[in-house]
């Protein structure tokens, strides 16, 4: 298992937990259904002042909660139906940061993480099909520090990326 050093500091950082209350999981619910509904309309929504709600916001927000207020976006429809994963072995002293700095520039890498195990790396890619597949992976595979990539493709989305019953679950103790 190759862990580097700096991955592991950021996994003690990341430890930290801020308390997640009833009420900020109610705000999480209103805005994760309702990105636009105005902070003054969810006090009048969830019977809470003004202040209060903008406050909680500005909190989770601060404390790394709340990662971000963008649009969810759908990949499919905006032209890449196909969703694989793949996993990265590099190679011995190149150290992750480097590689993961050089996906950065494919628009098709949705995410890369540092992983344990026999691989390195785990990435989420996107293509505009079976055959474009190839052309993406043939860019991360160029990619140098990368030894060895293995990719799966998905077949269907049976639970779609989620958080909030986690925060339910956290509220809970």
């Amino acid at each position: 298992m190759r862990v580097p050093l700096d991955c592991l500091d950021s996994l003690t950082t990341r430890e930290t937990k801020m308390s997640v209350d009833a009420l900020d999981a109610r705000i999480l619910d209103l805005f994760a259904a309702e990105p636009r509904v105005g902070v003054l309309e969810a006090s009048r929504r969830l019977g809470v002042a003004r202040g209060t709600i903008q406050a909680r916001l500005d909190r989770l927000q601060r404390e790394g909660v709340v990662r971000g207020w963008g649009p969810a976006i759908d990949t499919t429809a905006i032209g890449y139906p196909v969703t694989a994963f793949a996993t990265l072995q590099i190679e011995q002293g190149t150290g992750h940061t480097a590689v993961a700095e050089a996906l950065a520039g494919i628009p098709e890498v949705l995410e890369v993480h540092t992983i344990t195990g026999a691989e390195d790396l785990w990435c989420r890619l996107v293509a505009r099909s079976n055959a474009d597949l190839q052309r993406v992976i043939d860019q991360v595979v160029v990619v140098q520090g990368i030894q060895r990539a293995s990719t799966v493709i998905a077949l269907a989305e049976q639970i779609p990326h989620r958080v909030l019953p986690l925060v339910h679950a956290a509220t809970r103790g």
